[in-house]
């Protein structure tokens, strides 16, 4: 419900490795917003959402997302809190051997998915979504880096997840494209998503302003 929060940052210092690249964060995200994440590169905004992610371990401060404290948080725990949280990258990782149809089932059923109808009927409704359902059968390298990036955010919605973050992922797109999949993204917050969407793509920040947080001097300024 909106007005809620469902990221919480209190006096935490992210690292990228053993470099301390944000310092003393504090930060609320509302369920159902749409945020932009911006600064240089190497400015700390991967080394967040990773912590977000759980892929970077959280030593100093307190992060609560999506009903987890990640300083308390249990190694068992963490694929439950990754069931909530979609991940799409600038660099697409889809499987490069199987076709779209397989990248999105090989996730399913790798969490637990076991009604073969319930897949299909999944992976039909999220291709639906990105537009992209006469693609099934196609191949990641027949894909042009729109599409591609396409199939990554279908990908992260296959299990339903409260939030998205999302890093650089117009990145190596052109800005009509980059255009595009934005509108996806704001769909998604429109539908109660919470999306964190981390970019230097300035001219996307004007084009479809939001709320922006800035990555700079190993700080995050509101």
């Amino acid at each position: 419900m909106k007005g809620q929060y469902i990221i919480s940052i209190r006096n935490a210092d992210i690292f990228q490795r053993e470099t301390l690249v944000l310092a003393n964060v504090n930060l609320d995200i509302e369920t159902g917003s749409f945020v932009y994440l911006t600064g240089k590169v190497g400015s700390g905004k991967t080394s967040l959402i990773k912590t977000l992610h759980a892929e970077i371990p959280l030593i100093n401060g307190e992060i609560a997302i999506a009903g987890y404290q990640l300083a308390h948080i249990k190694q068992r725990e963490i694929p439950f809190l990754r069931r909530k949280i979609g991940v799409v990258f600038q660099d697409f990782k889809l499987l490069t051997d199987r076709n779209v149809h397989d990248n999105l089932a090989f996730v399913l059923l790798a969490t637990g998915w076991k009604d073969k109808k319930r897949v299909e009927d999944r992976i039909d409704d999220m291709l639906r979504l990105v537009d992209m359902r006469d693609k099934l059968k196609a191949m990641p390298h027949e894909l042009s880096g729109g599409e591609q990036q396409r199939i990554v955010v279908a990908r992260a919605l296959l299990n339903n997840p409260d939030i998205i973050l999302a890093d650089e992922p117009t990145g190596n797109l052109d800005p009509e494209t980059s255009a595009d999949l934005v509108r996806i993204f704001i769909d998604l917050k429109e539908q109660g998503k919470t999306v964190l969407f981390a970019t230097h793509d300035y001219p996307l920040l004007s084009r479809f302003p939001a709320r922006t947080l800035i990555c700079e001097d190993k700080k995050i300024k509101i």
